[in-house]
């Protein structure tokens, strides 16, 4: 099988040199992503609001690698600030209710003070039946 690296289109992703998401066969791998709206590159103050956004930037890198948020095996979540976490919950649930894959997560400082939750998914594409 050949790797594929995937991109948004995001400037971080050419400036920094690395891929929105990796396939390798039917593994995906989808990089640390924030609550950026990429088409005009604002973020939202607002935690819950950044988590919505980040959770369909990431559903549209597994799209592009034929894949959902339903094939997230593994999730890591990285929140600056401990009384952030909770309010992302019920987006959570939303997004990965029906996959419950496995979780961490870690509290540091991100890129910059406007971003209040990196999420990174491994996803596995199912067999279809």
């Amino acid at each position: 099988m050949t790797r594929i690296r995937l991109s948004s289109g995001s400037r971080f992703e050419e400036e920094i040199g690395y891929s929105r998401a990796v396939v390798d066969g039917d593994d995906i791998w989808v990089s640390g992503t924030t609550g950026y709206d990429y088409k005009t590159m604002t973020i939202v103050d607002d935690v819950a609001a950044q988590c919505d956004q980040t959770f369909r930037n990431i559903a549209e890198a597994l799209a592009k690698a034929d894949a959902t948020l339903d094939d997230v095996v593994r999730v890591m979540f990285i929140v600056p600030r401990r009384e952030d976490w909770e309010p992302c919950w019920p987006v959570i649930k939303k997004y990965l209710g029906k996959a419950r894959p496995t979780s961490t997560l870690i509290h540091a400082g991100l890129q910059t003070d406007a971003m209040r939750i990196e999420i990174e998914v491994t996803a596995r594409r199912q067999k279809k039946a």
